[in-house]
């Protein structure tokens, strides 16, 4: 059952106010005042030429404050016009000249009407009005008895009516007095249009104007208007930018009556909905109703895109402006977070859809832009990677210049920038010699330069390569060792054969294929099978990552830190990211469609599954999921029709009634043939069996205390 627009206040926004105007009768201007002054309203309008200001021979009449009424100025009952009454307050200003001073400077200069002798003061006050196309000028003559003359203090004010204006119109008001003593007051109001009056049945330009309202039915939004039968009408839904022209979305001319329906996915901040009938010069109404709508908002991130415009430029892309800074920082291969480069590109506000550049000399893979909005990154994309290939194992140096052309060398590393030349036990430090001379002659890419300092990217691949060569070197000789104690017993080669075979099969396992298994921490019980599955699957040539192994690591990092930096290292690799689905990680899964990030729920502190939401939805939701996602439930605790239908976009297998299946897919190209397949899976049900009826027993049978062993250290 839809849901009208008022029950929809905390999700779309403030409901209208709809406003009852006062009526006027009659095509003339009035003017009145509040009691013991005087005012009259000059015939016509006049000249609007404020003048210069003038110093104040004594006390005068100012304006200090205006204020505005909506009105309608009523031809007939049925024919009105919009009309904007104008209120202007009025005080004392000034104060009474000593004789001696007047003879002083005499009275040339004094054209002084506002002082008669009687001691009242007379003003003339301007009334200037400007409304597209409208521009009006009034004046009005107001005095003040001496009685009600203080200095400084008010003395009432007076009213005009009235200034015609246009719906939806914007108006600007300007009060002064002639000559003019002090800096113009001036007042600006957007008028509301047709759907904030109540106006229907007395301005004609509204009769035949389609009502609309906006209502929710479930995931759906429903733009419903209110036409009466076979009359046509324009319906524009565009993006409404601040910093750039609108941008139309969809248009269609229409016969009412309509219901327009809108997915949620479709909804943002600055999605405007304009009516208007289709007949010459008629009103057309806008509103903006998603302003405040949390799914408006979360979609909106969701649409930002960063692109890179060569040699050095680059664009936020959005349907909407929002407020976001950038920075640029370097990633580390291997590292979860990015490190920030302060200087050359300070932290700043972005306009969203216009180019922007660099302050950079070159590009490099390892340069990212991140995306902050209040704070919370938002957005982070290493834009060159695409162009200049995956992330290099470079060493970025950071040189700082001071005064008398002092320099100091540092390099950029996860614990912070660390001097080439100190004792630190750093990669850095241990090669700050060789670095500074690849530095000097010139083997380092400048990336950035300047007055303050400048960046360098020097590569590392030939001190790890001659690492490397050690480490051969260390193997050639061992197996060289190796091979005489063969040719030594030759009654035990084939125990040595045999026991090489298997340290060969164990290596090939230990590089095997790496699977981030993410599960959602539910009970003791469920923890021991997830434990007995990943330490199944560790007999194969896969290297399974599982929170349950890191707690330490998950401690000191936090589960989303811990979770990017396993999915970075694991999607590098070539590996997949196995998504388990229980009760409660599809309950997770709702919460966070239904609520985003800002889920009611407390989770556990080393709860990753739902730490990694935040990461994994955006890749289902982009179309990324194929090929990097696998998913699994185990069919005796969860109905497969219960598993999200955004995951479908990956194969989801039972278990253990799919297992080879299920291992075919983990391995990928690296799967073993039929037969010998088979028999992996049924090694794997059988170690599952235990557990997996220790889940399904009732809650009072099942054990409080957690499995402690082997498979509950850090393996990763």
């Amino acid at each position: 059952m839809p849901v009208p627009w008022f029950l929809l206040s905390l999700a779309l926004g403030p409901s209208p106010m709809v406003l009852s105007l006062e009526k006027l009768v009659g095509p003339q201007d009035t003017a009145r005042c509040s009691p013991g002054l005087s005012c009259h309203l000059w015939d016509g309008d006049m000249l609007c030429l404020p003048g210069s200001i003038v110093s104040t021979p004594g006390p005068v009449l100012v304006p200090t404050r205006l204020q505005t009424e909506l009105v309608l100025r009523c031809h007939q009952e049925t024919d009105c016009d919009l009309c904007v009454r104008v209120v202007v307050h009025l005080a004392v200003h000034g104060h009474w000249e000593e004789p001696e001073d007047e003879e002083q400077f005499g009275r040339a200069a004094d054209p002084e009407p506002e002082e008669p002798q009687n001691g009242s003061l007379q003003a003339q006050v301007v009334l200037s009005f400007q409304a597209y196309p409208t521009a009006r000028c009034v004046l009005l003559e107001v005095q003040v008895p001496a009685a009600l003359v203080q200095p400084g203090q008010p003395v009432g004010s007076v009213v005009f009516d009235c200034f015609e204006a246009a719906l939806g119109a914007e108006v600007r008001i300007w009060s002064y007095t002639q000559p003019r003593y002090q800096k113009e007051l001036n007042f600006t109001q957007q008028l509301p249009d047709c759907r904030g009056l109540e106006v229907r049945d007395s301005i004609q330009s509204c009769w035949a104007l389609p009502w609309l309202n906006v209502s929710a039915d479930g995931e759906d939004v429903h733009l419903v208007l209110d036409v009466s039968e076979n009359q046509r009408f324009g319906l524009s839904l565009y993006w409404n930018q601040a910093q750039n022209p609108t941008k139309p979305w969809w248009h269609r001319n229409l016969t009412g009556p309509q219901t327009i329906t809108l997915n949620h996915t479709d909804l943002v901040p600055c999605l405007c909905i304009q009516v208007w009938p289709l007949e010459p010069d008629s009103v057309r109404t806008s509103i903006c109703p998603f302003v405040n709508d949390r799914r408006a908002h979360r979609n909106l991130w969701r649409a930002v895109r960063l692109q890179l415009l060569p040699p050095r430029g680059w664009r936020l892309e959005a349907p909407c402006s929002l407020p976001a800074e950038a920075t640029l920082c370097w990633q580390i291969p291997g590292w979860g977070s990015c490190q920030p480069l302060v200087p050359p590109l300070p932290r700043e506000n972005v306009t969203v859809n216009k180019a922007l550049e660099f302050p950079l000399l070159k590009g490099h893979p390892n340069l990212c832009v991140q995306v902050r909005n209040w704070e919370k990154l938002q957005l982070q994309e290493c834009l060159w990677s695409d162009s200049l290939g995956p992330l290099k194992d470079d060493m970025l140096l950071v040189e700082t210049r001071g005064p008398q052309d002092n320099r100091s060398l540092c390099a950029l590393e996860p614990s912070g920038c660390t001097p080439l030349l100190s004792k630190a036990s750093t990669r850095a430090a241990h090669f700050g010699e060789q670095l500074l001379e690849d530095l000097q002659s010139g083997q380092c890419l400048q990336l950035w330069d300047d007055d303050l300092g400048a960046l360098w990217a020097c590569p590392m691949d030939k001190y790890i390569h001659q690492r490397w060569a050690l480490v051969w070197l260390a193997c050639l000789l061992f197996a060289a060792v190796l091979f005489l104690l063969l040719l030594l017993k030759k009654d035990h080669v084939k125990g040595w054969l045999r026991l090489l075979k298997e340290d060969v099969r164990l290596g090939a396992a230990a590089r095997g294929r790496p699977a981030l298994l993410l599960y959602s921490a539910e009970d003791a019980a469920f923890e021991r099978l997830v434990g007995a599955l990943a330490s199944a699957l560790c007999q194969l040539p896969l290297r399974v990552v599982v929170d349950l192994w890191s707690r330490r690591e998950l401690s000191a990092q936090g589960p989303l830190a811990w979770f990017h930096a396993q999915r970075l290292q694991t999607l590098q690799e070539g590996g997949v990211v196995v998504l388990l689905f229980s009760p409660g990680a599809v309950a997770l899964c709702h919460e966070w469609l239904q609520d985003g990030s800002s889920a009611s729920r407390a989770h556990g502190p080393h709860d990753a599954f739902a730490a990694s939401l935040s990461c994994v939805l955006p890749d289902f939701l982009q179309g990324r999921a194929p090929g990097r996602y696998i998913g699994a439930y185990f069919d005796s605790l969860l109905h497969p029709d219960a598993v999200p239908a955004l995951f479908r976009a990956m194969p989801v297998l039972a278990l253990p009634s799919q297992l080879p299946d299920f291992l075919r897919a983990l391995q990928g190209p690296r799967a073993p043939r039929h037969r010998r397949l088979a028999d992996k899976a049924e090694q794997v049900s059988q170690a599952l069996q235990s557990a997996l009826n220790s889940c399904i027993q009732p809650p009072g049978i099942q054990e409080t205390g957690r499995e402690m062993g082997p498979e509950a250290g850090d393996r990763t």
